[in-house]
């Protein structure tokens, strides 16, 4: 476990499980590009399906939580940005959800 530990720049298991918690993070924030882009090549045009704002809420909450526990301002600031504009889409979503029935 030493090597993992030296590899990932850890030095306890709470850091490692930190790391291995944004490192969950940024996968399901890269899976969001897989779904948007198996939308799109389905329907032959560019298509952002909800399930992409899912994920960016996802990603963006741990890896939000990963910073803060890093105490990185640079990323604090841009994930806290991101959260505000995927709550937003899925606002406007529902919003044109509601008026559309």
């Amino acid at each position: 476990m030493d090597s993992v530990f030296a590899w990932l720049k850890v030095d306890s298991y709470l850091e490692f499980w930190w790391v291995a918690f944004g490192l969950f993070g940024q996968l399901l924030f890269t899976g969001r590009f897989l779904v948007q882009w198996i939308a799109s090549e389905r329907a032959k045009r560019s298509v952002v399906p909800i399930a992409f704002w899912y994920f960016s809420i996802s990603g963006g909450i741990i890896l939000l939580a990963y910073a803060i526990y890093r105490q990185d301002p640079v990323f604090i600031l841009g994930q806290s940005m991101g959260l505000f504009i995927y709550l937003r889409n899925l606002w406007l979503i529902r919003v044109e959800r509601r008026l559309d029935t």
